[in-house]
């Protein structure tokens, strides 16, 4: 007979208080995040993200977050830059996300987290090319760099026989 047992959860990620703690090809990432917010199309909520996602071979592909007035046809930034990259450059696996949300032009003083359904396709794609998936959130008193998706997401859908 199975007894109960407590178990518990912990993650790890590393807290920087500016940009300028962070190793150059992450304060790079950190910058093009901050100018992807500019193609966010958020006229109803006004929420405006960027994200710059890094890929192995060091392209470095934008999204924004993309609004339609028939919620909730729309879509994160995180997911168009993950699937423009899927589209562009098929077969090269990603290394780093990096993710800010502003409130109009006010980047949040915490980092925005990303939503479930984006966090399951970051570990779509870190399962696809075996290759962990670095994410960084950006705020203007924290910034959080976790090393791989599972520490956003630590019990990842993955039950699915697809095979």
């Amino acid at each position: 007979m199975r007894t109960m047992t407590d178990r518990r959860i912990t993650i790890d990620y590393t807290e920087y208080s500016t940009p300028d703690e962070m190793e150059p090809q992450d304060r790079e990432l950190v910058a093009a995040a901050l100018r992807a917010r500019t193609g966010s199309y958020s006229p109803y909520s006004k929420f405006r993200v960027g994200a710059a996602l890094r890929l192995v071979d060091g392209t470095i592909v934008l999204g924004a977050n993309q609004e339609n007035v028939a919620y909730p046809s729309g879509l994160c930034a995180e997911r168009t830059a993950m699937f423009a990259a899927g589209a562009n450059h098929p077969g090269v696996a990603f290394d780093t996300l990096a993710i800010v949300g502003a409130n109009g032009d006010d980047v949040c003083e915490l980092p925005a987290a990303p939503c479930g359904g984006c966090r399951q396709v970051m570990a779509e794609y870190q399962r696809l090319y075996g290759h962990p998936l670095k994410v960084i959130l950006i705020g203007t008193h924290a910034i959080y760099k976790f090393a791989k998706v599972d520490d956003l997401l630590p019990l990842i859908f993955d039950s699915l026989n697809v095979e």
